[in-house]
């Protein structure tokens, strides 16, 4: 439902636009981004950070792990406290690693921070390039072709992700890159 509104709105304004003579263009900010060292490097950070922590979280669960086994093979040789004790300490490690992954991965958690801290730049960077491409350019609608907008056809000449790049100071590759 929500697919048919977007494209309903997307043909909507390209009718609006077209009637009215204003040009229409698009970007495709996945390939923008993909073409930034800066972005490239960003997410070389993200991904090392991110490894750790996971790294961390797993030594978590096999400490976890380990101690369940051990009181497997003692839990005979126990008393119902001590049972019970052992049980709760397990428990405990449980909650703390949980608890641990939940701050570094969570909705607003570590990995989020830095993300935003060190991608949210240059999204910016790359989305006052577009702006400034599309006045400069006289377009009146551009649009994103990367994520959620789904065009079912775009003609390669109204792709303006190359001069977007070039206002961010980056030559393009000449290849083919869709």
């Amino acid at each position: 439902m929500m697919m048919i509104r977007i494209l309903f709105l997307v043909f909507l304004s390209l009718s609006i636009s077209m009637s009215f003579g204003q040009k229409v263009g698009y970007v495709d900010t996945d390939y923008i981004l993909s073409k930034l060292p800066e972005y490239n490097e960003a997410q070389n950070q993200l991904d090392a950070i991110s490894g750790e922590w996971q790294s961390q979280i797993e030594k978590k669960y096999q400490i976890i792990d380990q101690m369940y086994k051990d009181y497997q093979v003692e839990e005979i040789l126990l008393t119902n406290d001590m049972k019970n004790k052992r049980l709760a300490e397990i428990e405990e490690k449980k909650v703390e690693a949980m608890e641990f992954q939940k701050n570094k991965f969570g909705i607003e958690g570590d990995l989020y921070n830095e993300r935003k801290k060190l991608v949210q730049p240059i999204q910016e960077k790359v989305y006052k390039a577009i702006k400034e491409v599309a006045r400069a350019s006289g377009y009146a609608i551009m649009m994103d072709k990367s994520g959620t907008t789904t065009l079912i056809y775009t003609n390669p000449k109204y792709n303006k992700s190359d001069a977007v790049l070039k206002k961010l100071g980056y030559q393009p590759e000449e290849e083919e890159k869709f």
